[in-house]
């Protein structure tokens, strides 16, 4: 396998494509690994770093949706479920099994029986018959021998089932690379500046590189809107093609040291205020704790960060559930924000709008919007199917390929591909492990080198996630990190500097543990 360019410019674009992507989460991510699966020629642009915005902050939960089945939406939470598990077989080693107690205490509605149910549902759904059923239940003595440090008042037991868990940046990065390495462009620090329109009809996107400051015009048979929260933006303005009304839900979360929390699985339960369920659980060597739920400003899109009342509540929730932990702000790593591109429903509470997403189409122009991390898959699949039907240019010219077997898939060659997993492993003194987290010196090098970063914070938040995972946002080791990049990106004395502000700047005003 050849070694992946760092990046690209406009230069190297060719002048016309099947498909031109904007945006580069995970749902455009998905549309340009699809295309280049049905043979299509294909170009994502990303106007910051790719998974910059809501595909880098949610929950990194892979998961059926315990909660869509309580609202009703069976089918979403069917979808969901066996999307999960052909992401455990098809992304071993990046998607992984994850374990969940969630604890039932006396006066709790719903009551262990019905919980129980909707468990053993949620396992057939799965496809999981009764006789092997991956849920059970335990005593409140089974339950705190579990986890020592469960609230034991009123404890009546609790419930165990499996779920999913990722790297929600890396899923992104990877899905992108390996379309690159198939044949597609993909370009980050790129922007859409406004749409080519003709007789009516789109045919492609005035693009410009915010790095070289250059802008070019490239022609597309179908131009594919997939910015998520960001749809409406007067960029994409074509008066045939609407999006739908969008409510912009912010999920906010902290990590915390394992060594002040200790959770051995996730642990979920329902917050003491408003019977919200919130969850924390074991992530890349630290405790992830969230997640709210609140309305978002649609013109303050770009730097979601916590609020004070969504630290306070979120604060609150742990040490009712954790009381002998006794957390302060000060033993908390870091905190951040997402926010969701959740189509409006008129719904009062912002938990109960649905998570399914939005089409929308006119003529070259296809909009996508809503849906989940873990349904991915199945959105980039119906995106290219309506494509088809709207154009038969774009119809499949390879055939489809056969279901990925089960892998036992290992982290380095998950995350990197196996090129990268043979380099890191290859880089001798450079395997030394940094401080309580699961990453070496090794792949910072590899990601510097081989993953178009352009910035700091694209290498120590999304390439890997030292900034979240680190105290100050990795501070300490700064040092080391900026002879790394002199070496790997050819930085010069005072572009280090600047990145160094910008990266702190950033991490202080959204990441710092408490607003």
């Amino acid at each position: 396998m050849a070694s992946i360019p760092t990046r690209a410019s406009l230069s190297d674009l060719p002048a016309r494509v099947d498909l031109l992507v904007i945006g580069g989460g995970i749902s455009g991510a998905g549309i340009l690994h699809e295309a280049t699966a049905r043979g299509l020629s294909a170009l994502l642009v990303e106007r910051g770093d790719f998974a910059s915005g809501t595909s880098s902050a949610s929950s990194k939960l892979v998961h059926g949706g315990l909660r869509y089945l309580k609202q009703g939406q069976w089918r979403l939470t069917l979808e969901s479920v066996r999307a999960r598990d052909r992401l455990l077989r098809s992304r071993a080693g990046l998607v992984e099994p994850q374990p969940f107690l969630m604890p039932v205490y006396r006066g709790m509605r719903p009551g262990l029986a019905t919980m129980r149910a909707g468990l053993l549902l949620y396992d057939l759904m799965g496809g999981h018959g009764l006789d092997a059923q991956r849920s059970r239940r335990l005593s409140a003595a089974q339950a705190r021998a579990a986890q020592t440090e469960l609230r034991s008042e009123g404890l009546l037991g609790a419930l165990v089932y499996r779920d999913a868990a990722t790297d929600d940046a890396r899923l992104v990065l990877r899905l992108i690379f390996e379309a690159r390495q198939r044949g597609a462009w993909a370009l980050n620090y790129v922007s859409a500046e406004r749409l080519l329109v003709a007789k009516a009809r789109v045919h492609g996107a005035v693009l410009r590189d915010a790095c070289a400051g250059t802008e070019r015009e490239i022609e597309a048979t179908l131009t594919v809107n997939a910015t998520g929260a960001w749809c409406a933006s007067d960029r994409f303005a074509f008066e045939a093609a609407a999006p739908p009304a969008l409510r912009p839900l912010r999920g906010s979360h902290f990590l915390i040291p394992l060594a002040r929390l200790p959770v051995h699985q996730a642990v979920g339960w329902l917050h003491p205020r408003d019977g919200r369920p919130v969850f924390v659980y074991p992530w890349q060597g630290a405790a992830l704790y969230g997640t709210t739920d609140v309305d978002h400003d649609a013109q303050a899109l770009d730097a979601p960060c916590m609020s004070a009342a969504e630290a306070d509540y979120l604060l609150e929730g742990l040490r009712w559930q954790f009381p002998e932990a006794r957390l302060e702000p000060a033993d908390l790593l870091s905190s951040y924000a997402g926010v969701r591109p959740v189509v409006a429903g008129g719904k009062s509470d912002p938990s109960a709008e649905s998570r399914e997403s939005a089409l929308w189409d006119a003529p070259g122009y296809l909009g996508i919007t809503g849906g989940k991390l873990t349904t991915f898959e199945r959105t980039a699949r119906q995106v290219l199917d309506r494509a088809a039907r709207l154009n038969p240019q774009l119809a499949p010219r390879k055939p489809a390929a056969p279901p990925m077997p089960p892998v036992a898939g290992d982290r380095l060659s998950a995350r990197y591909g196996a090129e990268g997993q043979r380099w890191i492993a290859a880089c001798g003194e450079a395997q030394e492990a940094i401080e309580n987290t699961p990453y070496r010196w090794s792949e910072l090098a590899w990601c510097a080198r081989h993953e178009a970063v352009v910035h700091l914070d694209d290498l120590l938040l999304r390439r890997t996630r030292l900034g979240l995972l680190l105290p100050e946002g990795g501070a300490a080791m700064l040092d080391r990190v900026g002879d790394l990049c002199r070496r790997e990106l050819g930085w010069d004395e005072p572009r280090w500097r600047h990145e160094r502000a910008r990266y702190l700047e950033l991490w202080r005003q959204r990441h710092a543990v408490w607003p």
